[in-house]
């Protein structure tokens, strides 16, 4: 294995593909939903999903470079699980917790038209559905694979 940082195939496969992902967003979202957004390039949530992207080709790119037998491969699947977990499970609902919370913020405002209330919009889109997490999953196994079958 090299010890070169520039020529770490995981390293740049994670972030290639976290990058990647993130660089996809806009594009992706114009050809499925019908509106440009270039603000999606630069938030979490949608498809698809750079975590997601991001452990996937860090975890191909360490099986292919050293093997699906070693410690680093097995580190790298339960911080993949974990990161995936986490997008779909806990910031997903912390989503739909923020809905519901700037729709009675909404409400609260109305109520209180004389100030003592201000309303704070909350981020609805922060985790990601399972069509989102499987794309990012594809999309970053593809890129593990590439770069890393590049760089040997």
């Amino acid at each position: 294995m090299n010890n070169d940082i520039l020529g770490n195939a995981p390293l740049w496969s994670a972030f290639l593909a976290f990058f990647g992902a993130q660089f996809l967003k806009p594009f992706i979202t114009l050809a499925l939903e019908r509106s440009w957004n270039p603000h999606a390039a630069f938030s979490t949530g949608g498809m698809p999903s750079s975590h997601t992207a991001g452990v996937v080709a860090l975890i191909v790119s360490i099986g292919m470079t050293i093997g699906c037998g070693t410690v680093e491969f097995a580190i790298a699947c339960c911080f993949g699980a974990i990161t995936i977990h986490d997008a779909m499970g806990i910031r997903r609902a912390a989503g739909k917790q923020a809905e519901v919370i700037n729709e009675w913020s909404s409400i609260l405002s109305d109520i209180h038209k004389d100030g003592r209330f201000t309303q704070e919009h909350l981020k609805t889109m922060l985790g990601h559905s399972f069509p989102q997490v499987f794309g990012g999953a594809v999309f970053g196994a593809v890129v593990g694979f590439l770069i890393t079958y590049f760089f040997k």
